[in-house]
């Protein structure tokens, strides 16, 4: 059995630990910046495209290789803090971001890219439901009776503020300061550096007990796992979603709408995952019902609407579709997440969290691979036309089970 802290922890010869409040903070900065630093390459493909020769399905793979480490490490390790303790896995696992960041810094070629992306990929497995989790138990502690709200809203947010603050920085790097391919990444190592001393700084929320290593599995109350499993599903959306604005969209609006920017380019993506944040924050007071209906609703218009807008190749209707997304797939991606919480008791919130990411990191691989693929085939227009069919069915086959009373 898990057993949880409740007490700050007291300094020791170890060093000085952060209050719970403080702690609570430094996991979140560690959680944005780690997911920042995941999409730092979203502007930069064209470049690795122009100067290193790399094909749509170069840069197909290089994004799936990270979406694989992902669910390798969710499958692996995303639950293990359950009985390890939070900081001892998220502490080598952003560790991990920087080996992937130097490995960047140091080439460009294809094969060390994709070591460095599956690399980033196993570290964020093993953040993604920790950080979440342990951020719910440090505000538990920090301010107990308060209610679970400000701890899921900032994992939320944090999770696509990260995303929304990596492109842009990458992106305006790549366009006004030398070392395109370098500099970003450079910046983003010092980042991660600072991150895991604050990681190693936070208190302990969980007391590591010896346990038999096992994979993931997911043990919930039978009658939730229909509502669960929906969940998952529902992840699986938005981060498909979420994954083509981090891998292909920004060759459409270079190549398709003809806008080659780098800057513009990283800052589509921002705006998409900022929107979804924003989405976050207006509806953090609604029930989460209500969050799971609006994001459904706004996937489903904003993948309509971008689509016509690649079709008729009007770059103001591509911005307007990717806000509709970006805030769909952000309430419903919360919405999800508040539903698992909910379901899962504490002992193996930890796990059940990691199999609601692995399915999520399922949808930024598998529906973004076949949509790289299919642009060999058919115009890019037709390939995102199959894309978002693909997405909305999905959509319309959960909302039943997900909007249940």
């Amino acid at each position: 059995m898990t057993t949880m802290l409740t007490r700050p922890e007291a300094p020791s010869g170890r060093g000085r630990r952060l209050t719970h409040e403080q702690g609570f903070w430094a996991i979140a900065l560690a959680f944005a910046v780690s997911l920042a630093f995941t999409v730092v390459p979203t502007p930069l493909w064209a470049l690795y495209q122009r100067h290193d020769g790399y094909s749509t399905i170069a840069v197909t793979v290089a994004f799936a290789a990270y979406a694989f480490g992902v669910i390798a490490s969710l499958f692996l390790a995303g639950h293990v803090s359950d009985w390890l303790g939070r900081r001892r896995v998220l502490l080598p696992a952003v560790l991990l971001e920087a080996v992937a960041a130097a490995l960047f810094l140091v080439s460009t070629d294809l094969g060390v890219v994709v070591v460095a992306r599956v690399l980033s990929g196993l570290g964020i497995g093993m953040i993604t439901a920790t950080a979440t989790a342990h951020l719910s138990e440090l505000h538990a502690a920090a301010r107990p009776g308060a209610g679970r709200a400000r701890g899921d809203l900032v994992a939320t947010v944090a999770n696509l503020g990260g995303f929304a603050f990596g492109p842009i920085t990458s992106g305006l790097l790549a366009q006004y300061v030398s070392g395109p391919l370098r500099t970003p990444y450079a910046v983003f190592l010092v980042l991660l550096l600072v991150a895991a001393l604050a990681v190693s700084l936070a208190p302990e929320t969980v007391a590591a007990r010896p346990r038999r290593y096992r994979p993931q599995r997911v043990d919930v109350p039978a009658a939730a796992r229909p509502r669960y499993f929906a969940a998952a599903t529902g992840a699986f959306a938005a981060l498909s979603v979420l994954g083509l604005f981090t891998s292909l969209a920004p060759a459409f609006v270079a190549g398709t709408l003809h806008h080659p920017s780098r800057a513009l380019a990283g800052a589509v993506a921002s705006m998409v995952f900022g929107s979804g944040a924003l989405a976050q924050v207006l509806l953090r007071r609604r029930p989460t019902r209500d969050q799971l209906a609006a994001g459904l609703t706004l996937i489903v218009l904003g993948l309509a609407t971008l689509t016509a807008a690649v079709w008729a190749q009007s770059f103001p209707a591509f911005l307007v579709g990717g806000l509709l997304a970006g805030a769909g797939a952000g309430a419903l991606l919360k919405g999800a997440i508040s539903t698992v919480v909910d379901l899962a008791p504490a002992a193996i919130r930890g796990e059940a969290l990691a199999g609601l990411f692995l399915g999520g990191y399922l949808g930024l691989a598998v529906p973004v691979l076949g949509l790289g693929i299919l642009t060999q085939t058919v115009s890019a227009p037709v390939a995102l036309l199959g894309f978002a069919a693909a997405i909305t069915a999905l959509t319309v086959a959960v909302s039943r089970p997900l909007l249940r009373r």
